[in-house]
Protein backbone atom coordinates (compact mmCIF):
# COMPACT_ATOMS: atom_id res chain seq x y z
CA UNK A 1 0.00 0.00 0.00
CA UNK A 2 1.32 3.40 -0.95
CA UNK A 3 2.12 5.72 1.96
CA UNK A 4 0.41 9.10 2.26
CA UNK A 5 2.56 12.23 2.44
CA UNK A 6 1.38 14.44 5.30
CA UNK A 7 2.63 17.74 6.67
CA UNK A 8 3.00 17.63 10.46
CA UNK A 9 1.31 21.01 10.86
CA UNK A 10 -1.75 19.75 9.00
CA UNK A 11 -2.21 17.06 11.64
CA UNK A 12 -2.35 19.68 14.40
CA UNK A 13 -4.60 21.95 12.34
CA UNK A 14 -7.16 19.22 11.64
CA UNK A 15 -7.88 18.23 15.24
CA UNK A 16 -8.87 19.92 18.51
CA UNK A 17 -6.25 20.43 21.19
CA UNK A 18 -5.60 17.16 23.03
CA UNK A 19 -4.92 16.56 26.71
CA UNK A 20 -1.24 15.87 26.02
CA UNK A 21 -0.85 19.05 23.98
CA UNK A 22 -2.29 20.97 26.92
CA UNK A 23 0.18 19.26 29.26
CA UNK A 24 3.09 20.31 27.05
CA UNK A 25 1.84 23.90 26.96
CA UNK A 26 1.52 23.88 30.77
CA UNK A 27 5.10 22.60 31.08
CA UNK A 28 6.28 25.50 28.92
CA UNK A 29 4.03 27.87 30.90
CA UNK A 30 5.83 26.83 34.09
CA UNK A 31 9.24 27.50 32.51
CA UNK A 32 8.02 30.99 31.66
CA UNK A 33 6.72 31.43 35.22
CA UNK A 34 10.09 30.47 36.67
CA UNK A 35 11.77 32.98 34.35
CA UNK A 36 9.34 35.70 35.45
CA UNK A 37 9.86 34.88 39.12
CA UNK A 38 13.63 35.09 38.80
CA UNK A 39 13.55 38.33 36.79
CA UNK A 40 11.23 40.11 39.22
CA UNK A 41 12.94 38.75 42.33
CA UNK A 42 16.06 40.81 41.68
CA UNK A 43 14.03 44.00 41.63
CA UNK A 44 12.33 43.09 44.89
CA UNK A 45 15.55 42.24 46.74
CA UNK A 46 17.18 45.51 45.61
CA UNK A 47 15.86 47.64 48.51
CA UNK A 48 17.10 45.05 51.03
CA UNK A 49 20.51 44.87 49.34
CA UNK A 50 20.67 48.65 49.45
CA UNK A 51 20.14 48.57 53.22
CA UNK A 52 22.17 45.46 54.05
CA UNK A 53 25.21 46.15 51.90
CA UNK A 54 24.94 49.94 51.73
CA UNK A 55 24.94 50.03 47.92
CA UNK A 56 23.64 52.97 45.88
CA UNK A 57 21.25 52.81 42.90
CA UNK A 58 24.23 53.27 40.58
CA UNK A 59 25.96 50.25 42.21
CA UNK A 60 22.78 48.20 41.81
CA UNK A 61 22.61 48.90 38.07
CA UNK A 62 25.37 46.35 37.18
CA UNK A 63 23.44 43.72 39.15
CA UNK A 64 20.41 44.16 36.91
CA UNK A 65 22.55 44.45 33.79
CA UNK A 66 24.62 41.32 34.52
CA UNK A 67 21.58 39.06 34.51
CA UNK A 68 20.39 40.65 31.29
CA UNK A 69 23.79 40.25 29.65
CA UNK A 70 23.58 36.58 30.59
CA UNK A 71 20.09 36.35 29.10
CA UNK A 72 21.29 37.95 25.89
CA UNK A 73 24.33 35.68 25.63
CA UNK A 74 22.30 32.57 26.42
CA UNK A 75 19.73 33.43 23.76
CA UNK A 76 22.43 33.94 21.13
CA UNK A 77 24.01 30.57 22.01
CA UNK A 78 21.07 28.27 22.65
CA UNK A 79 18.77 29.44 19.85
CA UNK A 80 20.89 28.08 16.98
CA UNK A 81 21.71 25.06 19.15
CA UNK A 82 18.01 24.20 19.47
CA UNK A 83 17.74 24.25 15.67
CA UNK A 84 20.63 21.78 15.48
CA UNK A 85 20.19 19.32 18.38
CA UNK A 86 16.51 19.73 19.24
CA UNK A 87 14.14 21.70 21.45
CA UNK A 88 13.95 19.25 24.37
CA UNK A 89 17.70 18.87 25.07
CA UNK A 90 18.15 22.64 25.12
CA UNK A 91 15.16 23.16 27.42
CA UNK A 92 16.37 20.48 29.84
CA UNK A 93 19.94 21.79 30.01
CA UNK A 94 18.99 25.45 30.38
CA UNK A 95 16.36 24.79 33.06
CA UNK A 96 18.65 22.81 35.35
CA UNK A 97 21.46 25.29 34.67
CA UNK A 98 19.58 28.39 35.81
CA UNK A 99 18.14 26.51 38.79
CA UNK A 100 21.59 25.55 40.07
CA UNK A 101 22.99 29.02 39.41
CA UNK A 102 20.14 30.72 41.30
CA UNK A 103 20.69 28.43 44.29
CA UNK A 104 24.39 29.27 44.21
CA UNK A 105 23.52 32.99 44.23
CA UNK A 106 22.24 32.69 47.79
CA UNK A 107 25.85 32.27 48.98
CA UNK A 108 26.97 35.65 47.61
CA UNK A 109 28.66 37.82 50.23
CA UNK A 110 28.89 41.10 48.33
CA UNK A 111 27.41 42.91 45.34
CA UNK A 112 30.26 41.89 43.03
CA UNK A 113 29.81 38.18 43.70
CA UNK A 114 26.04 38.38 43.33
CA UNK A 115 26.46 40.30 40.06
CA UNK A 116 28.70 37.54 38.67
CA UNK A 117 26.19 34.87 39.68
CA UNK A 118 23.37 36.79 38.03
CA UNK A 119 25.25 36.67 34.72
CA UNK A 120 25.67 32.89 35.02
CA UNK A 121 22.00 32.47 35.90
CA UNK A 122 21.04 34.56 32.87
CA UNK A 123 22.84 32.17 30.52
CA UNK A 124 20.36 29.42 31.34
CA UNK A 125 17.33 31.67 31.38
CA UNK A 126 18.31 33.10 28.00
CA UNK A 127 17.96 29.71 26.38
CA UNK A 128 14.95 28.37 28.29
CA UNK A 129 12.34 30.97 27.46
CA UNK A 130 12.77 31.04 23.64
CA UNK A 131 12.82 27.23 23.58
CA UNK A 132 9.49 27.19 25.43
CA UNK A 133 7.99 29.62 22.92
CA UNK A 134 9.25 27.47 20.03
CA UNK A 135 7.89 24.22 21.46
CA UNK A 136 4.47 25.76 22.11
CA UNK A 137 4.30 27.25 18.62
CA UNK A 138 5.26 23.98 16.97
CA UNK A 139 2.56 21.86 18.63
CA UNK A 140 -0.24 24.43 18.22
CA UNK A 141 -2.86 24.64 15.45
CA UNK A 142 -2.10 27.67 13.31
CA UNK A 143 -5.55 29.17 13.86
CA UNK A 144 -4.92 29.29 17.64
CA UNK A 145 -1.17 29.79 17.70
CA UNK A 146 -1.16 33.40 18.90
CA UNK A 147 -3.66 32.67 21.66
CA UNK A 148 -1.82 29.57 22.88
CA UNK A 149 1.64 31.14 22.77
CA UNK A 150 0.43 34.23 24.62
CA UNK A 151 -1.34 32.09 27.22
CA UNK A 152 1.86 30.09 27.69
CA UNK A 153 3.91 33.26 27.98
CA UNK A 154 1.50 34.52 30.66
CA UNK A 155 3.54 32.31 32.91
CA UNK A 156 6.20 35.04 32.86
CA UNK A 157 3.89 37.72 34.18
CA UNK A 158 2.28 35.35 36.69
CA UNK A 159 5.74 34.35 37.89
CA UNK A 160 6.62 38.02 38.24
CA UNK A 161 3.46 38.63 40.25
CA UNK A 162 4.23 35.60 42.44
CA UNK A 163 7.66 37.03 43.20
CA UNK A 164 6.06 40.29 44.28
CA UNK A 165 3.51 38.56 46.48
CA UNK A 166 6.12 36.25 48.01
CA UNK A 167 8.84 38.85 48.47
CA UNK A 168 7.61 40.63 51.59
CA UNK A 169 6.65 37.40 53.38
CA UNK A 170 9.75 35.36 52.55
CA UNK A 171 12.30 38.15 52.96
CA UNK A 172 10.83 39.13 56.32
CA UNK A 173 11.83 35.69 57.65
CA UNK A 174 14.70 34.44 55.50
CA UNK A 175 16.02 37.63 53.93
CA UNK A 176 16.80 38.13 50.26
CA UNK A 177 18.54 34.74 50.20
CA UNK A 178 15.23 33.03 50.89
CA UNK A 179 13.57 34.51 47.83
CA UNK A 180 16.46 33.47 45.57
CA UNK A 181 16.56 29.99 47.13
CA UNK A 182 12.91 29.47 46.24
CA UNK A 183 13.63 30.72 42.72
CA UNK A 184 16.42 28.14 42.41
CA UNK A 185 14.77 25.05 43.87
CA UNK A 186 11.62 25.31 41.77
CA UNK A 187 13.44 24.99 38.38
CA UNK A 188 15.28 21.90 39.63
CA UNK A 189 11.97 20.29 40.54
CA UNK A 190 10.48 21.31 37.20
CA UNK A 191 13.43 19.74 35.38
CA UNK A 192 12.15 16.34 36.52
CA UNK A 193 8.75 17.02 34.98
CA UNK A 194 10.32 18.18 31.71
CA UNK A 195 12.51 15.08 31.58
CA UNK A 196 9.54 12.78 32.07
CA UNK A 197 6.80 14.49 30.08
CA UNK A 198 8.18 16.88 27.46
CA UNK A 199 8.35 15.44 23.91
CA UNK A 200 10.62 16.57 21.14
CA UNK A 201 8.92 18.77 18.58
CA UNK A 202 7.52 16.57 15.80
CA UNK A 203 8.02 19.42 13.34
CA UNK A 204 11.70 19.51 14.28
CA UNK A 205 11.93 15.73 13.82
CA UNK A 206 10.26 15.89 10.41
CA UNK A 207 12.53 18.73 9.33
CA UNK A 208 15.59 16.67 10.29
CA UNK A 209 14.44 13.51 8.55
CA UNK A 210 13.57 11.33 11.55
CA UNK A 211 12.02 7.93 10.88
CA UNK A 212 8.32 8.20 9.92
CA UNK A 213 7.35 5.61 12.52
CA UNK A 214 8.98 7.68 15.28
CA UNK A 215 7.19 10.84 14.19
CA UNK A 216 3.87 8.98 13.82
CA UNK A 217 4.18 7.50 17.32
CA UNK A 218 4.84 10.94 18.81
CA UNK A 219 2.00 12.56 16.86
CA UNK A 220 -0.34 9.78 17.98
CA UNK A 221 0.43 10.74 21.60
CA UNK A 222 -0.11 14.40 20.88
CA UNK A 223 -3.15 13.94 18.61
CA UNK A 224 -4.78 10.58 19.46
CA UNK A 225 -7.63 11.11 16.96
CA UNK A 226 -5.26 11.39 13.98
CA UNK A 227 -5.16 8.56 11.43
CA UNK A 228 -1.46 8.07 10.72
CA UNK A 229 -1.38 4.57 9.24
CA UNK A 230 0.85 4.20 6.18
CA UNK A 231 1.97 7.80 6.54
CA UNK A 232 5.18 9.58 5.64
CA UNK A 233 5.87 13.16 6.59
CA UNK A 234 6.77 15.97 4.25
CA UNK A 235 10.34 17.21 4.51
CA UNK A 236 10.49 20.69 2.97
CA UNK A 237 13.56 21.76 1.05
CA UNK A 238 16.06 23.21 3.50
CA UNK A 239 17.15 26.77 2.92
CA UNK A 240 20.89 27.20 2.31
CA UNK A 241 23.17 28.53 5.04
CA UNK A 242 23.13 28.50 8.81
CA UNK A 243 19.95 29.20 10.82
CA UNK A 244 21.28 32.70 11.53
CA UNK A 245 21.82 33.42 7.83
CA UNK A 246 18.32 32.14 7.08
CA UNK A 247 16.82 34.94 9.17
CA UNK A 248 17.79 37.32 6.38
CA UNK A 249 16.93 35.12 3.39
CA UNK A 250 13.70 34.18 1.59
CA UNK A 251 12.15 37.61 2.13
CA UNK A 252 12.62 37.57 5.91
CA UNK A 253 15.21 40.34 6.29
CA UNK A 254 13.01 43.41 6.72
CA UNK A 255 10.58 41.58 8.98
CA UNK A 256 13.48 40.34 11.10
CA UNK A 257 14.82 43.87 11.57
CA UNK A 258 11.41 45.28 12.52
CA UNK A 259 10.77 42.42 14.96
CA UNK A 260 14.16 43.13 16.53
CA UNK A 261 13.36 46.84 16.88
CA UNK A 262 10.08 45.97 18.58
CA UNK A 263 11.69 43.50 20.96
CA UNK A 264 14.42 46.03 21.81
CA UNK A 265 12.05 48.87 22.62
CA UNK A 266 9.47 46.67 24.34
CA UNK A 267 11.96 45.08 26.72
CA UNK A 268 13.63 48.43 27.37
CA UNK A 269 10.33 49.75 28.72
CA UNK A 270 9.43 46.60 30.64
CA UNK A 271 12.77 46.23 32.39
CA UNK A 272 13.03 49.92 33.22
CA UNK A 273 9.70 49.57 34.99
CA UNK A 274 10.18 46.15 36.60
CA UNK A 275 13.76 46.78 37.76
CA UNK A 276 13.26 50.20 39.28
CA UNK A 277 9.58 50.44 40.14
CA UNK A 278 9.91 48.87 43.64
CA UNK A 279 12.79 51.19 44.51
CA UNK A 280 11.01 54.23 43.09
CA UNK A 281 7.82 53.43 45.01
CA UNK A 282 9.66 52.97 48.32
CA UNK A 283 11.59 56.19 47.69
CA UNK A 284 8.24 57.97 47.43
CA UNK A 285 7.44 56.94 51.02
CA UNK A 286 5.52 53.69 50.54
CA UNK A 287 6.41 50.59 52.59
CA UNK A 288 8.13 47.54 51.10
CA UNK A 289 4.85 45.64 51.41
CA UNK A 290 3.01 48.34 49.47
CA UNK A 291 5.77 48.44 46.86
CA UNK A 292 5.54 44.67 46.38
CA UNK A 293 1.76 44.77 46.01
CA UNK A 294 1.88 47.71 43.59
CA UNK A 295 4.69 46.11 41.61
CA UNK A 296 2.63 42.95 41.26
CA UNK A 297 0.01 45.00 39.40
CA UNK A 298 2.49 45.39 36.52
CA UNK A 299 2.58 41.63 36.09
CA UNK A 300 -1.15 41.23 36.66
CA UNK A 301 -1.88 43.80 33.96
CA UNK A 302 0.53 41.98 31.66
CA UNK A 303 -1.20 38.65 32.24
CA UNK A 304 -4.65 39.99 31.41
CA UNK A 305 -3.23 42.02 28.53
CA UNK A 306 -1.51 38.98 27.05
CA UNK A 307 -4.72 36.95 27.02
CA UNK A 308 -6.76 39.77 25.48
CA UNK A 309 -4.07 40.70 22.95
CA UNK A 310 -3.48 37.07 21.96
CA UNK A 311 -7.15 36.52 21.17
CA UNK A 312 -7.28 39.79 19.25
CA UNK A 313 -4.21 38.78 17.23
CA UNK A 314 -5.99 35.61 16.11
CA UNK A 315 -9.11 37.59 15.19
CA UNK A 316 -7.65 40.78 13.67
CA UNK A 317 -4.51 42.00 11.91
CA UNK A 318 -1.87 41.20 14.56
CA UNK A 319 0.60 44.00 13.80
CA UNK A 320 -2.07 46.66 14.26
CA UNK A 321 -3.24 44.99 17.47
CA UNK A 322 0.30 45.10 18.85
CA UNK A 323 0.81 48.70 17.72
CA UNK A 324 -2.37 49.72 19.52
CA UNK A 325 -1.24 47.97 22.69
CA UNK A 326 2.08 49.82 22.69
CA UNK A 327 0.29 53.14 22.22
CA UNK A 328 -1.96 52.36 25.20
CA UNK A 329 1.14 51.44 27.21
CA UNK A 330 2.84 54.76 26.39
CA UNK A 331 -0.16 56.71 27.69
CA UNK A 332 -0.24 54.85 30.99
CA UNK A 333 3.53 55.15 31.44
CA UNK A 334 3.22 58.93 31.10
CA UNK A 335 0.45 58.92 33.71
CA UNK A 336 2.67 56.79 35.94
CA UNK A 337 5.26 59.54 36.06
CA UNK A 338 2.72 61.96 37.55
CA UNK A 339 0.79 59.61 39.85
CA UNK A 340 3.22 58.84 42.69
CA UNK A 341 1.31 61.01 45.16
CA UNK A 342 -2.10 59.51 44.25
CA UNK A 343 -2.07 55.82 45.30
CA UNK A 344 -5.21 54.69 43.42
CA UNK A 345 -4.09 56.38 40.20
CA UNK A 346 -0.61 54.91 40.61
CA UNK A 347 -2.09 51.41 40.85
CA UNK A 348 -4.25 51.98 37.76
CA UNK A 349 -1.29 53.37 35.82
CA UNK A 350 0.94 50.42 36.76
CA UNK A 351 -1.79 47.97 35.73
CA UNK A 352 -2.37 49.81 32.44
CA UNK A 353 1.34 49.97 31.64
CA UNK A 354 1.61 46.23 32.29
CA UNK A 355 -1.47 45.52 30.17
CA UNK A 356 0.03 47.37 27.21
CA UNK A 357 3.77 46.73 27.29
CA UNK A 358 3.95 43.29 28.97
CA UNK A 359 0.87 42.08 27.12
CA UNK A 360 2.28 43.21 23.78
CA UNK A 361 5.68 41.71 24.61
CA UNK A 362 3.98 38.35 24.95
CA UNK A 363 2.18 38.94 21.68
CA UNK A 364 5.34 39.76 19.76
CA UNK A 365 6.72 36.36 20.81
CA UNK A 366 3.73 34.69 19.16
CA UNK A 367 4.23 36.77 16.04
CA UNK A 368 7.95 35.93 15.85
CA UNK A 369 7.29 32.21 16.36
CA UNK A 370 4.84 32.22 13.46
CA UNK A 371 7.07 34.30 11.19
CA UNK A 372 10.01 31.90 10.87
CA UNK A 373 10.10 28.41 9.30
CA UNK A 374 10.88 25.36 11.44
CA UNK A 375 14.51 25.15 10.35
CA UNK A 376 15.29 28.59 11.81
CA UNK A 377 12.43 29.14 14.26
CA UNK A 378 14.50 28.44 17.35
CA UNK A 379 17.17 30.85 16.14
CA UNK A 380 14.62 33.47 15.06
CA UNK A 381 12.82 33.53 18.41
CA UNK A 382 16.03 33.33 20.46
CA UNK A 383 17.88 36.01 18.55
CA UNK A 384 14.88 38.32 18.77
CA UNK A 385 15.01 37.74 22.51
CA UNK A 386 18.77 38.39 22.52
CA UNK A 387 18.40 41.68 20.68
CA UNK A 388 15.55 42.55 23.01
CA UNK A 389 17.79 41.86 25.98
CA UNK A 390 20.09 44.63 24.84
CA UNK A 391 17.09 46.91 25.27
CA UNK A 392 16.42 45.45 28.70
CA UNK A 393 20.03 46.10 29.69
CA UNK A 394 19.73 49.68 28.55
CA UNK A 395 16.43 50.06 30.39
CA UNK A 396 17.87 48.74 33.65
CA UNK A 397 21.03 50.83 33.46
CA UNK A 398 19.11 53.92 32.33
CA UNK A 399 17.02 53.82 35.48
CA UNK A 400 20.08 54.00 37.72
CA UNK A 401 21.82 56.65 35.65
CA UNK A 402 18.79 58.93 35.44
CA UNK A 403 18.14 58.61 39.15
CA UNK A 404 21.76 59.46 39.93
CA UNK A 405 21.48 62.56 37.72
CA UNK A 406 18.52 63.75 39.73
CA UNK A 407 15.88 63.37 37.01
CA UNK A 408 12.32 63.42 38.28
CA UNK A 409 9.89 60.56 37.77
CA UNK A 410 7.90 62.24 35.01
CA UNK A 411 11.03 62.62 32.86
CA UNK A 412 12.22 59.06 33.49
CA UNK A 413 8.88 57.61 32.46
CA UNK A 414 8.64 59.92 29.44
CA UNK A 415 11.72 58.12 28.09
CA UNK A 416 9.95 54.80 28.57
CA UNK A 417 6.78 56.08 26.90
CA UNK A 418 8.74 57.24 23.86
CA UNK A 419 10.29 53.78 23.50
CA UNK A 420 6.82 52.20 23.51
CA UNK A 421 5.78 54.49 20.68
CA UNK A 422 8.81 53.44 18.63
CA UNK A 423 7.75 49.80 19.10
CA UNK A 424 4.28 50.71 17.84
CA UNK A 425 5.75 52.35 14.73
CA UNK A 426 7.88 49.27 14.01
CA UNK A 427 4.80 47.05 14.09
CA UNK A 428 2.89 49.39 11.79
CA UNK A 429 5.85 49.43 9.39
CA UNK A 430 5.84 45.62 9.23
CA UNK A 431 2.07 45.27 8.82
CA UNK A 432 1.84 45.92 5.03
CA UNK A 433 4.33 43.11 4.39
CA UNK A 434 2.02 40.50 5.88
CA UNK A 435 -1.47 39.24 5.24
CA UNK A 436 -4.44 39.54 7.53
CA UNK A 437 -3.05 37.23 10.21
CA UNK A 438 0.69 37.16 10.01
CA UNK A 439 0.88 34.67 12.84
CA UNK A 440 -0.87 32.25 10.53
CA UNK A 441 0.16 33.55 7.08
CA UNK A 442 3.83 34.42 7.21
CA UNK A 443 6.99 33.34 5.41
CA UNK A 444 6.90 30.20 7.55
CA UNK A 445 4.16 29.01 5.23
CA UNK A 446 6.88 28.47 2.68
CA UNK A 447 7.66 25.27 4.46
Amino acid sequence: MQRRIVDVQEVFDAHPLSKYQKIVIVLCFLVAALDGFDTAAVGFIAPMLKTEWGVSPVELAPLFAAGLFGLMTGAFIFGPLSDRIGRKPVLLVTTVFFGLATCASTFATDIEMLTAMRFITGLGLGGAMPASVTVTAEISPQARRATLVTMMFCGFTIGSAAAGLAASHIMAVWGWQGLLALGGVLPLLHFLLLWALLPESPRYLARHGAAPDRIAALLKRLVPAANLEQTEFAVPVRAPGSPVRQLFGRGLAMGTILIWVTFFMSLLVFYLLSSWLPLLITSAGFSMGSASAMGAMLAMGGTIGAIVIGRMMDAFEPHKVLAGAYIVASLFVVILGHAVTVPWLLVVAIFGAGFGVAGAQVGINALAAGYYPTESRGTGVSWAHAVGRTGSILGSVTGGVLLSLGWDLSTVFAVAALSALVAALAMLAKAPRSTRTAVQSSPSRAE
